[in-house]
C-alpha cells in the first residue's frame, strides 16, 4: 500500500506513548495498533482531526504517499 502511516515517528517526537494517545483520542489500543501498523483500510476524518489535535501536527505529518517503486524499496516487498 503506497500511503505510509508515520504515527511511530510523530509519537516519538511527542514523546508519548500509544497507549496514552489511544486514551486521550478515545478508541481502542488495538484500532490504534492497527493504523500505527499500516494495515488499517481506512480512517475517520474525526479520529485524523483528534489524533492531530493531540499530537499537534498535520494529517501529512501522519500519512505520507508513496508511488509503488519507492515503497518496495523502502520496505522491501
Amino acid at each position: 500500500m503506497p500511503i505510509v502511516v508515520n504515527l511511530d515517528i510523530m509519537l516519538a517526537r511527542r514523546k508519548m506513548s500509544l497507549t496514552e494517545l489511544s486514551e486521550k483520542v478515545g478508541i481502542t489500543i488495538a484500532n490504534m495498533s492497527i493504523l500505527k501498523s499500516g494495515k488499517a483500510k481506512a480512517i475517520r476524518f474525526s479520529t485524523l482531526e483528534e489524533i492531530c489535535k493531540i499530537l499537534v501536527c498535520q494529517p501529512g505529518d501522519i500519512l505520507e504517499y508513496m508511488n509503488d517503486k519507492e515503497y518496495k524499496q523502502l520496505f522491501k516487498k
